[in-house]
């Protein structure tokens, strides 16, 4: 599909505002009063920010609000009661720590859990999908959940944790492009079986593409990025998005100065690497209209 800067904008700063409420839900940190505060405002500032950007993804963004309506069938419904709950329990929960200098353990716990259940069902907006095979597997939520938690806990300043998590995020990134190279493939669906025309067993192939110019669905749903091109992005996301933050967070360093701006520059690496990333999910995702036009 045809990467839009704000869809990738909202998957990458809604995944890590989520993960860090997630991490301050559980009282990790458990800050009070204005240190809260930044944690809180940083937190708001990317998963509100990332969500406002998808809504520039949207033909009428004025009525996104009747996207709630549709919960028993739709996951972007599911998504956005998710997010507006978390950011709703989360900021009372914020409340508490900020202005009253306590925790209230329960809110911040199902805060938490709908900080996660927010990004899950947006991971199952593309999951649900099996017109694209690369996004149609079980590694896609556990990869945006993986990310989010690896995130979460750079920016919440658990360094221990977050080195685990990147490590983990990073083996699930690999086996989502080992097995997403393959799924096309494995799906079984073919220009026969896209055309209707290979009933009798014949091959099929393209002779001449169905429309002399583009279309809406050439430039939505087809896009075609060079394996050597890929492998290189593919690199990129893996040094920047996980190689270059544990170096940063395992490096001895006694100056408590270097250590946070060390741990500031992880972050910072974190976020584009997981950036390209996201342009490679929506990049490589293999639309099977792709084969009625001869693209695939």
């Amino acid at each position: 599909m045809h990467p839009a800067p704000s869809v990738i904008l909202f998957t990458t700063l809604s995944g890590l505002g989520f993960g860090l409420l997630a991490f301050l839900g559980l009282g990790s940190p458990g800050v009070t009063g204005w240190v809260a505060f930044v944690f809180y405002a940083i937190a708001y500032a990317l998963a509100v920010g990332g969500l406002l950007a998808s809504t520039f993804h949207l033909g009428r963004p004025e009525r996104a609000f009747k996207a709630f309506s549709q919960w028993r069938t739709s996951w972007l419904s599911r998504e956005g009661i998710c997010a507006v709950a978390a950011l709703l329990v989360m900021g009372l929960y914020a409340i508490g720590a900020i202005f009253l200098e306590t925790h209230w353990p329960v809110l911040g716990v199902i805060g938490a859990g709908l900080s996660l259940g927010t990004v899950f069902t947006t991971s199952m907006i593309y999951t649900q999908l099996k017109t694209i095979p690369r996004w149609h597997m079980p590694l896609t939520p556990v990869m945006f959940l993986s990310f989010t938690l690896a995130g979460g806990a750079l920016l919440a300043g658990q360094e221990r944790l977050a080195v685990w998590f990147l490590l983990a995020a990073a083996v699930v990134q690999l086996a989502y492009w080992w097995q997403g190279d393959r799924a096309f493939a494995s799906s079984g669906t073919t220009m026969s079986s896209a055309t209707g025309l290979g009933t009798e067993g014949a091959t099929v192939r393209a002779f001449e593409p169905p429309h002399t110019g583009s279309n809406y669905l050439l430039r939505e749903f087809v896009h075609v990025v060079g394996r050597r091109h890929a492998q290189k992005l593919r690199a990129i996301a893996l040094i920047l998005g996980f190689a270059v933050p544990v170096l940063f967070l395992v490096l001895p360093v006694d100056s408590s100065l270097v250590k946070h701006l060390m741990a500031a520059f992880a972050v910072l690496s974190h976020m584009a690497g997981i950036a390209v990333s996201r342009w490679l999910f929506f990049a490589q995702a293999e639309h099977v209209v792709g084969l009625y036009y001869g693209k695939r």
